[in-house]
This record gives C-alpha cells, sequence and structure tokens, in this order.
C-alpha cells in the first residue's frame, strides 16, 4: 500500500512539474466534486456514489451541510475537511490524492501551489455552499 501511495505521488508530482500546473487548476468546483468526491458521495452529493456500498461507514448526504449546521453553511469546517486538517477516519490517511496536501505536492509543492489549491479548495466549497437543498 505504501510503495502505491508513494507511486502516486510521484506521478503527481512529476505531472505538476512537467506541466507547471495541476492539470485540475483550471477546474470549476463541479468539476473538482467531479473528480475527487463523487466517487464516494455521489453524482448530486446525495452520498450515494458508486464507491459508497464498500465503504463500512455510511457516507454523508453533502446537500444537507447547511440544514445539518442549523441553518448555516459550515465553511470553515468544509475547507477542514477538504485539505485535510480535520480528519475524519472514512476519508483515510491524509496521503489520499484528493486532500490539499497532496494536490499542493502534486502543483510544485511551492508557495505558489498552495495559492492555487486554496482557489481550488474555494471553488470546491462553493460549489458545495451551492447544492444545499
Amino acid at each position: 500500500m505504501r510503495s502505491a501511495t508513494l507511486l502516486l505521488m510521484l506521478t503527481w508530482f512529476a505531472a505538476g512539474a512537467a506541466a507547471g500546473t495541476s492539470p485540475y487548476a483550471d477546474y470549476s468546483g463541479r468539476e473538482l466534486y467531479a473528480r475527487f468526491c463523487a466517487s464516494c458521495h455521489g453524482e448530486a452529493g446525495f452520498g450515494d456514489g458508486p464507491v459508497a456500498p464498500a465503504l463500512k461507514v455510511l457516507v454523508p448526504d453533502l446537500t444537507r451541510l447547511y440544514q445539518r449546521s442549523g441553518g448555516q453553511f459550515p465553511d470553515p469546517l468544509v475547507r477542514r475537511i477538504i485539505d485535510g486538517r480535520q480528519i475524519y477516519p472514512a476519508h483515510g490517511s491524509r496521503v489520499m490524492p484528493v486532500w490539499g496536501q497532496e494536490l499542493w505536492i502534486g502543483q510544485g509543492a511551492n508557495e505558489e501551489a498552495g495559492e492555487e489549491v486554496g482557489r481550488m479548495v474555494d471553488r470546491l466549497v462553493d460549489y458545495l455552499r451551492s447544492i444545499q437543498q
């Protein structure tokens, strides 16, 4: 498992260094969601993605974050979950490529990469806010 993770990290790094930017840098929030979140959380965010049945935990419905937070969208918490600062065992280790650190490494692991990843997380949070019911 460790060697597969290392290989994935090296692949991300090489792709970012060769291209000078992440292939995801220009993705919209919806596109980022489809790439990194939908396999578990489902295309519409209901927690019904194709991977969800294989997990040992119930995958949350992301369309109800506003409702579950007492009528306020929990921006800071959502950001921490996406970038890996808020740890949920179901999300696995912080070396998964969906987390901010891996995107940062894939983009060159420098200050500019950190800023770009921050903008990507912003777009993803904005998208999640837009799908609230």
